[in-house]
């Protein structure tokens, strides 16, 4: 019996997978990221070799932004790629195979990281075995994602699945150059590249993981969520197709402005500040294209603490892609290279835009996962909101002092030029800032758990729900 397409339903249960998963990891990155900021402070904490802040770094970095971030751009793109192309998700067999392949990959670093099994590669620590995996699951994440856009029942392909479709192309390339190496041994491997050819290659990658993971990955969470939980139309679909090309053009070039000041020659330095001053432009098409589309509905962020948190997203991706462009200038980078205002600016993106617009978006979507209209606490919601706009606040504001005291630190000079301050005095300069910095993030991280209960609870005595495929004239 041939099923219509009015009784066909859409594929929720990878959706659901990875909402879950979106939230635990989350804890568990964030819980990873406290215990380091708390041995900055108290380092007797750095109790044996496989927990000391520099077998947990790169633990916590991966864990938050693959594991966390991760788990959630799966999430959301395979119920927007559903939902705006009318159609089930191309082979749902295959999207299984993603979620429990990623999964395998977070639990594979979180046990070879804290080992010492790593590349030393920012962001790209992960060893040739699980590189392999990695790269598996991405092309079965791509087949899956550009499949269902194939086979949608609409001419138009809606915005949001742009940038999900640059982040997933602009991913699997970043990662198959960057992570070419040669094997040694089972858990050991070498750069195919060496001296500053590896150090541009890391940091186009690197950069990019934060342009194309981190930023165009959750523009496409922005179109899709903020229009739809605000009741309105995007504000310009044109500004948005202005934006999207803009932006991935721009992006790829931005990576040199990490090795200013290096062996890597002039011209380059000067060509990545340039191309990340210009990269202020569509970054701030998108940020204002996204709050203009409250206009008619500012009202409704008075009651809506989903909303409160994709706009004040919003607010923190305005503000950390002006931050980013400035600190590229080679003037300002000689002031704040190396300090913990570059942590003070990776965390407001990292926490201020992608966290908080992946918490909106998980919002919107788990109660929906079990056929019910909203969350079982909207005022949980409401205080998690308040917990962690505080948490990120108090973190980037200290790190923000703290950061650009010690650039002033250390360059400070006596009339005979010997330095005003030794090394260690900017470190005991920053105990108060790094205490500021753990008390800011175990107040994200308490958000984190109020979210974990509200879902728990939302989820509790429901049936997985698989919602029926709306024919292409009907609303999104």
């Amino acid at each position: 019996m041939q099923t219509t397409q009015a009784t066909t339903t859409y594929s929720y249960q990878v959706v659901r997978q990875f909402s879950v998963m979106t939230v635990v990891w989350g804890i568990v990155g964030m819980l990873v990221g406290v215990i380091i900021a708390a041995q900055l402070v108290w380092p007797e904490l750095n109790l044996a070799e496989w927990l000391h802040f520099g077998r947990l770094r790169p633990l916590h970095t991966n864990a938050v932004i693959f594991a966390f971030g991760g788990c959630a751009l799966f999430a959301t793109s395979y119920y927007v790629v559903q939902r705006t192309c009318h159609t089930r998700l191309f082979a749902p067999w295959l999207a299984s195979f993603t979620f429990w392949g990623w999964q395998a990959v977070i639990v594979a670093a979180a046990i070879t990281l804290p080992l010492g099994i790593t590349t030393g590669k920012e962001y790209a620590e992960l060893e040739w075995p699980i590189d392999i995996l990695i790269t598996l699951v991405w092309v079965a994440y791509a087949v899956v994602f550009f499949g269902t856009i194939a086979k949608r029942k609409t001419p138009h392909i809606y915005v949001a699945n742009w940038f999900y479709g640059a982040f997933i192309l602009a991913v699997a390339l970043l990662h198959l150059v960057n992570s070419a190496e040669i094997p040694v041994s089972l858990w050991k491997s070498y750069s195919a590249y060496s001296g500053v050819q590896d150090a541009m290659i890391q940091w186009w990658y690197g950069h990019n993981a934060v342009g194309f993971f981190l930023t165009a990955g959750f523009l496409g969470i922005m179109y899709y969520f903020v229009p739809k939980q605000a009741g309105r139309p995007v504000y310009s679909y044109r500004l948005s197709v202005v934006h999207f090309w803009a932006l991935i053009f721009t992006y790829m070039w931005a990576g040199p402005h990490h090795l200013h000041y290096t062996a890597l020659p002039d011209w380059a330095q000067s060509l990545g500040m340039v191309f990340s001053l210009i990269l202020l432009a569509p970054s701030w098409g998108g940020m204002i294209n996204g709050i203009m589309t409250l206009s008619g509905a500012w009202h409704k962020l008075r009651t809506d603490p989903i909303l409160k948190f994709l706009i004040t997203s919003l607010s923190f991706y305005g503000m950390s892609t002006f931050e980013g462009p400035m600190m590229s200038i080679k003037t300002v980078n000689a002031l704040s290279h190396y300090t913990d205002w570059t942590i003070g600016h990776v965390h407001s993106g990292a926490l201020g835009w992608v966290a908080m617009v992946t918490i909106g978006s998980i919002y919107y979507l788990i109660p929906r996962m079990v056929g019910k209209t909203e969350m079982y606490s909207t005022k949980l919601i409401s205080m998690h909101f308040w917990i962690a706009t505080i948490g990120v606040v108090l973190y980037i504001a200290s790190m923000w002092i703290a950061g650009v005291m010690q650039g002033l630190m250390w360059r400070a000079t006596n009339a005979d030029s010997t330095l005003t301050y030794s090394f260690v005095e900017s470190v005991k300069a920053s105990y108060p800032f790094w205490t500021i910095r753990l008390v800011g993030g175990v107040l994200f991280l308490a958000g984190m758990f109020i979210m974990f209960y509200n879902m728990v609870r939302t989820m509790a005595g429901s049936k997985a729900v698989d919602a029926p495929v709306l024919a292409p004239a009907a609303a999104h």
